[in-house]
């Protein structure tokens, strides 16, 4: 007899499978294999004992402060521990208890339905403005259409165009100036029909871009005001465009100014969630959603929502993540903007297993070459 501990990460379905295990069998005992932990605040005391009963009648556990069967405070945090099968009985059977329960019920269904993407696109990132923070993603005129065909050759499933830089206490610039930096190489773009090998994306919320960027055949608006002009909205559902809705606190000249929350996961996903009903009540049918690595957070703030990036797929949107060369590597190990991609590669990929989609990068290539790994190590 031979015993092997495997890793909790391996593809299950595919491990059973290999064993002969029947269809059916395949679905219960993987979703056994499937664990969560969710915080959960605030909860009515009596909500919270009736949750702890029902978790343990079931093998799954709810952790309570001390005094939470004695109704020491009238409402309490706790984390709920279980396989994804005890999840999905959980959530059916609060359905039908007071206290608040039937509302988490809900909450818990929508974690059930998690599903990590089938496959992840690689955003390449070029600005036409000279202060941008990391010189290396500055082209213009000939040297950009150059850098969208090398960055095609090497992987970009998108290619996201800016005219100003959106860096912590960047000058403001007007939407003509902005639309006379990119116009050149949007006109370009269309001209040789580049749009045909690679979807472009513009990195802009002023109007007057955004139109020619989509009469260029651009297909989608990279929004870091998470659309809060509404002609953008009415904009992006005439020509039927994806909509990236980034969440800033701020604005790029202020937004660093002693970013705080109450909770910056909560705070985030209000906004995210307020702005994808905003898009969709302008007819926009196709959202990306962006936490906003680095537009108004702490060190902590976007290390935290990284790590529980998997809290925001409840929302049902692709999710992007952009943290390639940022001041918070730096500010983990001290280093140079031109020193950041190692740092770049390990944050990306702790997005990639939170369930992240789209990974905006400047390094194409090496992105590329990351993920292929990543994905490797999921077929074994």
């Amino acid at each position: 007899m031979q015993v092997q501990k495997l890793s909790n990460s391996i593809d299950i379905k595919n491990y059973l499978r290999s064993l002969g295990v029947d269809a059916g069998g395949v679905k219960i005992l993987a979703s056994k294999a499937s664990h969560h932990v969710i915080y959960i605040k605030e909860l009515h005391v009596g909500a919270a004992n009736i949750l702890k009963q029902d978790a343990l009648s079931i093998g799954a556990d709810l952790a309570v402060p001390r005094g939470t069967v004695i109704a020491l405070t009238p409402k309490v945090d706790c984390i709920l521990i279980a396989t994804q099968r005890e999840l999905e009985i959980l959530s059916r059977k609060e359905l039908a208890q007071p206290f608040g329960l039937k509302e988490l019920a809900y909450e818990l269904q929508k974690i059930c339905k998690i599903k990590k993407p089938d496959a992840v696109r690689i955003m390449g990132v070029i600005n036409a403005n000279d202060d941008s923070f990391f010189s290396g993603s500055r082209f213009k005129g000939s040297n950009a259409i150059k850098r969208v065909e090398r960055m095609i050759e090497e992987g970009a499933d998108i290619i996201d165009i800016g005219g100003v830089s959106s860096r912590p206490n960047a000058p403001v610039v007007s939407a003509q100036d902005e639309l006379e930096r990119v116009k050149p190489i949007l006109a370009s773009i269309k001209e040789a029909k580049l749009y045909e090998r690679v979807k472009f994306s513009i990195d802009s919320y002023e109007p007057i871009v955004i139109s020619e960027a989509m009469e260029s055949g651009f297909k989608i608006v990279n929004d870091i005001t998470g659309l809060a002009n509404d002609e953008v909205c009415k904009l992006a559902a005439e020509y039927d465009a994806t909509v990236v809705i980034m969440h800033m606190q701020g604005t790029p000249q202020t937004m660093q100014n002693n970013p705080t929350y109450n909770s910056v996961l909560n705070d985030v996903y209000a906004f995210l969630q307020e702005r994808t009903q905003k898009a969709q009540s302008f007819g926009i049918n196709d959202v990306v959603l962006d936490v906003g690595i680095g537009f108004g957070k702490t060190l902590k703030d976007n290390l935290r929502l990284i790590k529980h990036l998997e809290h925001f797929q409840t929302l049902g949107k692709p999710l992007l993540v952009g943290a390639s060369r940022k001041s918070m590597i730096a500010n983990i190990s001290p280093c140079d903007i031109s020193e950041r991609l190692a740092g770049t590669l390990a944050l990306h990929l702790e997005a990639l297993k939170g369930g992240a989609s789209i990974i905006r990068a400047h390094d194409v290539y090496e992105h590329k070459q990351a993920i292929l790994v990543h994905e490797a190590f999921l077929e074994i």
